[in-house]
């Protein structure tokens, strides 16, 4: 079972995701409750996956992503918005979410996005897809692939490019025939070697160093 926590202010959202999430089979949701509650209810009921707002008026968003990151085994956080732009998508997934949904993704999407998530694939609301790449591919992408690139093994290079292609841990392990705790292992490493917190960004670093135009050439 995926054991799941929804964080929002609203309760209205707490509620309408608890029952959306509660009717898949292989979900249980362990908690819904609002921003103040959040960091204790984790170390309580240990979820597996977090669905955190990122705008609440009692605590922010950012913070508690923080917080809980920061526990010594902390669960996958994915951010919810009911906004398409969000100036905090950024600063979000550099602080390590693994993911953002909006509040109105379709609710037969949304257990999907959380087996994804739990799988240790990553999720971002096509709404919001487009805008988070356009901007982490603003500044253009570098002549050359950067330093850290040359830290990486041709294994991990092989896994950076199936995880820029939104693969997660088991489909990697599937495509390469490894084990998903060697490709967990390898994923590890390349986001020490790229020095970013999360998938999102270690992708992205990818695309912007031209890795895929590369495969594809």
């Amino acid at each position: 079972m995926i054991r799941v926590l929804v964080v929002d202010d609203e309760a209205l959202i707490r509620t309408g995701f608890q029952r959306i999430l509660a009717a898949a089979d292989d979900i249980e949701v362990v908690g819904a409750v609002s921003g103040g509650q959040a960091l204790r209810t984790v170390r309580e009921k240990r979820p597996d996956v977090v669905l955190l707002d990122i705008r609440m008026p009692d605590v922010d968003g950012l913070t508690v992503l923080g917080e809980i990151r920061r526990l010594r085994e902390p669960p996958v956080v994915a951010m919810l918005t009911t906004f398409d732009m969000d100036e905090y998508v950024e600063t979000a997934l550099r602080s390590g979410a693994a993911g953002f949904l909006l509040k109105d993704t379709d609710p037969e999407a949304l257990p999907l996005a959380v087996q994804s998530l739990a799988r240790g694939g990553t999720v971002l609301s096509p709404k919001v897809t487009r805008t988070v790449v356009d901007g982490y591919l603003s500044a253009g992408a570098p002549e050359r692939p950067p330093k850290a690139l040359a830290r990486l093994t041709g294994r991990e290079r092989e896994v950076l490019l199936l995880m820029a292609e939104g693969l997660s841990n088991a489909e990697i392990a599937s495509r390469m025939h490894l084990s998903t705790g060697t490709v967990k292992d390898h994923v590890s490493a390349i986001l020490t070697k790229l020095e970013v917190s999360g998938r999102v960004q270690a992708a992205l670093f990818a695309q912007r160093a031209g890795l895929l135009a590369e495969e594809s050439g």
